[in-house]
């Protein structure tokens, strides 16, 4: 055996410094802790408050009977392709104007001389823009104002 092996202050002699004690891992969270305000501040400023977009109005109230009168309803459809369809009837374009004066005349008017037909346009998604003006124009020589177009709602 040598003197190195049995000397226990000889041991760690060798090294070129003192005996480096393991460290305990570190987690710095200052930088952490810059890292997720500046985070914060940017969602604050770029979050876009739907309160500012609004109106506030207050609608006003009524205290009336619901009316009686039921109003009479001419649809006109239009399809993908522009054809028309008047109360489920295939019509064509030169057709159009003249039908809706026919379903017009009887009923249609009342004691003032305003004309209370509804026509409901239910236009296809698709359908060509002239396709529904030419609908539109139909129902102004008819003299017919109350247009309504139809939707449907996402589902």
């Amino acid at each position: 055996m040598s003197w190195l092996n049995t000397h226990p202050k000889s041991r760690n002699r060798f090294s070129l410094g003192e005996v480096a004690v393991s460290a305990e891992p570190e987690i710095n969270l200052i930088p952490f802790i810059d890292v997720l305000l500046v985070v914060l501040i940017f969602l604050m400023i770029s979050t876009t408050f739907t309160r500012y977009q609004e109106l506030a109005i207050t609608l006003p109230t009524a205290n009336g009977n619901e009316s009686q009168v039921e109003a009479k309803q001419i649809h006109i459809a239009v399809s993908r392709d522009g054809r028309f369809a008047v109360n489920g009837k295939v019509v064509d374009r030169s057709q159009l104007s003249n039908l809706l004066i026919q379903l017009s005349i009887p009923s249609g008017v009342n004691k003032d001389g305003a004309n209370t037909l509804q026509v409901n346009i239910d236009a296809d998604a698709r359908a060509p823009h002239q396709a529904v003006m030419s609908a539109l124009e139909s129902a102004r020589d008819a003299n017919l104002s109350n247009i309504v177009f139809s939707s449907q709602t996402k589902k």
